[in-house]
């Protein structure tokens, strides 16, 4: 069935693909499909661009429309479509048209109801917001208003045929919608779990909005059980942990993990402050030498994490750069020092982290299981690089980019184990890995993404030679993409 998606007008690229996780996650496939196929059918409502907060979602159930739009971070409702028009006359011969069985079950005199006005695009008084429900009175709403907690909820939704130079996608002619809620984003989360509240934070602690998003497309979830290579605070096993997934994290600074800034101040101490479940571990180790036992495989459900790539923060592996280069030999700890020994680290670049990435979850991940990670890339044109990493045990399902300055982004990267580990498949990897590195990501092993984000250098907005200063003219009319 056809239902009204609505969504927040945030991060645009992540909308469907979050959508579409949570539809695989509450069964809307089947366990035997593509990867590939695993997908909803959308359309647009009439006149509107692809970029408009409504879009048209094909779903088997309403049970699994309301699942998706409880969990969802993006979608502010789901609706069951009684009528649209581009003038509410056309509304109102919408609405008496959609069938009376399905419109009378929820007009009971023993039922309560609410309706809500709302508007994209535009802004709606007090006054117009009555007159508007007012005018609704063909419905034969025979049930009482309950404004606090009705048995149904009903949205009057309304774009305006605004211009394309507002910083908003553009809206060619009016269009009004008038629907019963399915379902609605609780957004109560991410005032409760905002990062200026937190216990323990760290330079790159990640945010909760972002947090929760990367838990929902890797289908955290009551029973499953999530690693995080690079887990810093863990505001990553956070966010999954509030979906009732077993968490454990690992990473190479042991003041993180085993000390942080005293006894009440680390990271148990977050997932004690929300009365989430702790972690069932959380390790010293080396993303380039991980600690598990020969052998061990397909341990985890999902893994979650933002490689350390050389922006905010670089990677570091063991070893020390002496020891790396030969200079001194392996050595041995004494026991006596071992309490407060910090081990040696070495400059980790992120072509050889994403390597070892790609290896740890292709072994450690179960079939099916779901790697998301973060990926950097530099913007040309407007257009993001369309070469990432690749595995022979991964299908790359999902990418969503986040802008975060005019030469730079980073994108989500969702992908989905379809084949068993082997060493055949090891050498396959490490050829192709060694392919990816020579012909797409050079800049990166030579650690010039630092420079290369924060010079200013090349950009040439106004055609002017040295002149960095955005005209009115440069600015393009519709900037969407960076809300």
């Amino acid at each position: 069935m056809w239902y009204l998606c609505a969504f927040y007008h945030r991060l645009l690229d992540y909308r469907k693909p979050e959508v579409e996780s949570l539809a695989d996650l509450f069964g809307a496939f089947s366990k035997d499909a593509d990867p590939e196929r695993k997908s909803l059918e959308w359309k647009l409502p009439e006149n509107n661009h692809p970029d408009s907060p409504f879009h048209f979602v094909n779903l088997p159930s309403e049970e699994l429309a309301r699942q998706i739009a409880n969990r969802s971070i993006l979608v502010k409702g789901i609706y069951e479509l009684w009528g649209e028009g581009s003038s509410f006359e056309e509304l109102e011969e919408a609405i008496k048209a959609y069938p009376d069985e399905k419109k009378l079950p929820y007009l009971k005199s023993e039922s309560t109801f609410k309706i809500t006005v709302d508007s994209f695009g535009k802004v709606t008084s007090f006054q117009e917001q009555t007159d508007r429900i007012r005018s609704l009175s063909y419905i034969p709403f025979k049930g009482r208003v309950n404004l606090k907690n009705p048995d149904h909820k009903f949205w009057l939704m309304e774009t305006d045929n605004y211009g394309s130079n507002n910083g908003l996608p553009p809206i060619v002619q009016r269009r009004i919608f008038f629907g019963r809620e399915i379902g609605g984003a609780d957004r109560k989360l991410l005032p409760t779990y905002q990062l200026k509240s937190r216990t323990y934070l760290g330079p790159t602690a990640m945010d909760a909005e972002m947090a929760f998003l990367m838990a929902n497309q890797a289908q955290a979830k009551q029973g499953k059980l999530v690693y995080d290579p690079f887990v810093g605070t863990g505001s990553i096993l956070v966010a999954a942990a509030h979906f009732g997934a077993m968490t454990m994290g690992a990473d190479i600074d042991i003041r993180v993990v085993r000390d942080g800034r005293g006894p009440d101040c680390n990271v148990w101490s977050n997932f004690k402050q929300y009365g989430l479940p702790m972690p069932i571990s959380l390790l010293r180790a080396d993303n380039n030498l991980p600690p598990w036992r020969p052998g061990l495989k397909e341990v985890f459900d999902a893994i979650i994490c933002d490689p350390p790539y050389g922006v905010r923060a670089g990677g570091r592996k063991s070893g020390g750069r002496k020891l790396l280069k030969g200079v001194v030999g392996p050595y041995t700890v004494p026991d006596d020092k071992r309490t407060d020994h910090i081990p040696s680290t070495a400059s980790y670049s992120l072509v050889e982290c994403v390597h070892d990435l790609l290896d740890l979850a292709a072994k450690m991940l179960v079939m099916g299981g779901r790697l998301v990670y973060f990926y950097p890339v530099l913007r040309e044109d407007d257009a993001i690089d369309t070469h990432f990493p690749e595995h022979p045990c991964f299908k790359l399902v999902a990418k969503c980019e986040q802008i975060l300055s005019l030469r730079y982004s980073r994108v989500l990267l969702t992908m989905v184990k379809i084949g068993p580990y082997t060493e055949d498949i090891a050498e396959a990897a490490r050829v192709k890995h060694m392919e990816f590195r020579e012909n797409h990501v050079k800049w990166l092993e030579e650690g010039n993404l630092h420079s290369a984000v924060f010079s200013p250098a090349d950009i040439q907005l106004n055609g002017a030679a040295g002149d960095t200063k955005l005209s009115k003219e440069s600015k393009p009319k519709y900037r969407g993409k960076y809300v």
